[in-house]
């Protein structure tokens, strides 16, 4: 069933995905007298905030500036950050009853570890602020209008034509499609000829195919403490082995730089030399095998893994100076060469976007389209793993709010 007229609806805006920054910018205008309405495609609000942190819900991060974020101009998210900082988001949440315990890495998280409770503040809110959600609400399409827009929907069945002032335009990015994530942002940028920054998987686990698959096969499950590096970062967290290649927060940071066809390397021991800790004591028991001197420093599968690279059988005595300095390089300088990613469908959050180009940075107005705004993750501006992102969301939906 089709309804072809258009809806002259009672909001000043019409919010479109009721992720993070739907949500706060609804609230924000709230709080502002502004009525909006909230679409959502999927059944209920909140989808990517309930999931993340393992369900705990990795808020915002004590130690979020704009030196955390990736985008093609890096200096664009420094305006919005600073019209809503960490401290804001902090207080927001404590007004509302969610206190913030710190994990490693200034990462903060509800001491409920329920990531429910956050959006249960956001529903609420928008409830008594009078703020409209409607949920299994597909936008279509958007149009420019002489006075504002129309957006084009389908609910319960039924197509339906709503006009508002002003659109923001929240429906995040490409990651975890089985959650509803679509491309609906960017198609509706490419439709309003706005500018697209190359988009990819960010925080993303990276495979190993070919010859050196089942050699991070068998360690599949070992986590390792280390410094991963290229040309352009550096990250100190865990590595995981897994039966397809490399994860853990170290790799899912160092992914958000790495591209196709380079390396990546790994010191497996950082902050420490191990050649000095080698000869410290070949000097106090020179018969010690080094497969069991490394299974002492890691774990004795992965020492045995090393064992087809380095001469696990030999004595730390016999070890020759061309052995220590190939141990040296092993251990502190690993080469990777990743085949690829995980892909959306492992992906934490979508590189790149809506060009910043195309946005004023004081209010996420689309410069060339008054009247239509962009925040959240379809912006060209992403996070590190750690809260970063959720901060960027928070930060996004209320400098919307404030011109709406």
């Amino acid at each position: 069933m089709t309804a072809n007229l258009t809806k002259q609806t009672h909001f000043d805006a019409i919010i479109i995905g009721g992720g993070a920054c739907g949500l706060m910018c609804a609230v924000q205008a709230g709080f502002l007298g502004k009525r909006t309405l909230v679409l959502e495609k999927n059944d209920k609000v909140g989808a990517k905030i309930l999931i993340s942190g393992g369900g705990r819900c990795n808020y915002t991060n004590l130690y979020a500036s704009a030196q955390q974020f990736i985008s093609a101009n890096p200096h664009f998210c420094k305006s919005t950050l600073s019209q809503w900082t960490v401290e804001d988001t902090i207080s927001f949440f404590e007004t509302y009853g969610i206190t913030g315990k710190e994990k490693t890495l200034g990462q903060l998280f509800p001491e409920s570890d329920n990531a429910r409770d956050v959006v249960k503040i956001f529903t609420s809110l928008c409830a008594d602020l009078g703020q409209e959600i409607w949920c299994d609400a597909a936008v279509e399409n958007v149009e420019q209008t002489d006075s504002g827009f129309t957006v084009s929907l389908e609910r319960h069945g039924k197509t339906q034509n709503l006009f508002a002032p002003k659109v923001v335009i929240a429906s995040g990015g490409l990651p975890i499609p089985k959650m509803g994530a679509t491309d609906f942002g960017l198609r509706i940028a490419r439709k309003f000829n706005l500018k697209i920054d190359y988009t990819a998987p960010a925080l993303v686990p990276l495979t190993i195919t070919g010859k050196d698959q089942p050699w991070y096969e068998q360690l599949s499950g070992n986590s390792i403490f280390c410094r991963v590096w290229n040309d352009r970062i550096s990250f100190e967290e865990n590595i995981l082995f897994t039966h397809w290649g490399l994860s853990g927060p170290a790799i899912l940071q160092i992914s958000s730089y790495w591209r196709p066809g380079e390396f990546i390397y790994i010191d497996l021991l950082p902050n420490q030399n191990i050649a000095e800790l080698i000869q410290a004591e070949r000097e106090a028991n020179g018969k010690k095998m080094l497969l069991a001197y490394l299974a002492n420093l890691f774990t004795r599968k992965f020492a045995e893994a090393l064992s087809d690279k380095l001469p696990v059988d030999k004595n730390l005595a016999s070890l020759s100076k061309p052995d220590i300095e190939n141990i040296n390089s092993l251990i502190h300088e690993f080469k990777v060469k990743p085949a690829g990613d995980k892909g959306y469908d492992k992906a934490e959050v979508m590189r790149g976007g809506v060009s910043t180009d195309e946005l004023s940075s004081k209010t996420l107005e689309v410069k060339n389209m008054p009247g239509l705004y962009y925040g959240g993750e379809c912006v060209d501006v992403t996070g590190w793993l750690g809260g970063y992102n959720f901060q960027w969301a928070w930060a996004s939906g209320f400098v919307i709010a404030q011109g709406i």
